[in-house]
């Protein structure tokens, strides 16, 4: 896995990503304590309302950026992202009304719907080659992981001896120190070309290519099934640690910390799996011990914080399990030209289904009690594995034949042939899935 860290353009995007998330992690903690600081017992309501926000930010700005990021320059664009989280991250410390949160990050995630999606279709063109991405992916998963794990012990460290506050400080050195590591890489172009239509078109074509192939359809089902389990992990951790168990700021950071080991160990087995295992079996498995885990925590009364520690680090593992392998699956889904708005579409897609867990998570909490949250998500985690399971053939192959009744008989791509076998993508000249066989 470490071997292609040889890369140097791909070394420094890793480091960029690594510093950002760990600044991130700051701000994931600081934020609950924020809203608990505001709202106190609605922290969770105040918190999923907030984590809504983001993800409408994403939804809407994603599959924007994803139409036109094959003609934007990608460093100017990264770098200049950055920069406005930064100038955010800076802002938040003064806020003292609930409204301001809500602003601000809405402003702040507008600016990682633009830069995450281009910055995930940068990688595939930096490693082409699909072992290498393969590692990539286990390497961005454990990138994302320090966001849980060492974030958390960062700031429960920092707590000992500042406010939560200054971690919003610690957060925009993050973005900045992203920034001057992107500047440091000359990044290839996306592989544009001519298309024809409106923004309608150009902005919808990721998600209604992503939604005509099955695998991405069971894919987005999947996502579902995250979403319930990391919802209640994001939105009720800061509610079941201080209010219901009494603890204070630093034993939050180190339940969140415990979700992210699980994560990070999983990471680390991943890559030997998938040269094993097909993406589906490991996915969808994944995805069912997501339910079932957050149905044993819905019947475990929560008396003990080890038990909790113990919950968060199994769903950390499965949740990982059920998502790093996502961008192979995007990657094998999409022409390279089209790839900027697949990864948009994965973006905004996946994101709508924490625009449902969130509030969910959050209002169930707050209204009723953990219990019941637990028993809710892990009913919509069930939804979203059964989805994936009707959804997303077992017989999957890369390469299916099938015909272009459209196409005149002398089209380049035909070869003279008008029925033929290829590896198979949705796109303009592809636009419908072709039946096995047919």
């Amino acid at each position: 896995m470490i071997s292609i860290l040889a890369n140097r353009t791909y070394r420094h995007l890793l480091l960029a990503q690594v510093v950002a998330l760990v600044g991130t992690g700051l701000a994931t903690v600081a934020l609950g304590l924020l809203a608990f600081d505001l709202a106190g017992g609605n922290a969770g309501a105040v918190l999923g309302t907030a984590l809504a926000l983001k993800m409408i930010a994403y939804i809407v700005i994603g599959p924007i950026v994803g139409a036109y990021a094959d003609r934007l320059p990608r460093r100017g664009f990264l770098v200049a992202m950055d920069l406005v989280r930064c100038a955010v991250a800076l802002v938040l410390p003064f806020v003292d009304e609930v409204w301001q949160v809500y602003v601000l990050i809405f402003a702040l995630q507008s600016a990682s719907a633009a830069f995450t999606p281009t910055f995930q279709a940068t990688i595939p063109d930096v490693l082409p080659d699909e072992a290498d991405y393969t590692r990539a992916l286990s390497l961005s998963r454990l990138a994302y992981d320090l966001e849980s794990l060492l974030s958390p012990m960062l700031a429960a460290a920092l707590l000992t001896v500042i406010g939560f506050h200054w971690l919003f400080v610690g957060t925009a050195i993050g973005f900045v120190g992203s920034a001057l590591l992107v500047l440091s890489v000359t990044l290839p172009r996306s592989p544009a070309k001519p298309r024809t239509g409106g923004i309608y078109a150009h902005t919808t074509r990721g998600i209604r290519f992503y939604l005509k192939t099955p695998r991405l359809r069971g894919l987005l089902a999947v996502n579902l099934a995250a979403a319930a389990a990391s919802a209640m992990v994001i939105v009720n951790t800061v509610v079941i640690v201080r209010d219901t168990f009494g603890y204070d700021q630093r034993e939050v950071a180190l339940t969140l910390a415990a979700y992210g080991g699980g994560s990070m160990l999983a990471a680390l087995m991943l890559p030997r799996l998938l040269d094993r295992i097909a993406d589906r079996t490991i996915m969808l498995s994944a995805a069912a011990a997501l339910t079932l885990l957050l149905g044993a925590l819905a019947l475990l009364p929560l008396g003990s914080w080890p038990l909790l520690l113990g919950g968060w680090f199994l769903l950390g593992s499965a949740y990982a399990m059920s998502i790093t392998p996502s961008g192979r699956l995007l990657r094998r889904s999409a022409a390279a030209s089209d790839r900027p708005a697949i990864f948009a579409a994965q973006f905004a897609l996946s994101h709508a289904c924490w625009l449902i867990a969130y509030p969910l998570a959050g209002q169930v909490g707050a209204r009723f009690d953990q219990q019941t949250a637990f028993a809710v998500l892990a009913m919509l985690a069930a939804l979203g594995t059964l989805a994936a399971l009707l959804f997303w053939p077992k017989d999957d192959p890369q390469r299916l034949a099938h015909h272009h009744p459209d196409l005149p008989p002398d089209h380049p791509h035909l070869a003279g042939a008008n029925e033929h076998a290829h590896d198979f993508v949705i796109d303009d000249l592809h636009l419908h899935w072709p039946r096995q066989g047919a």
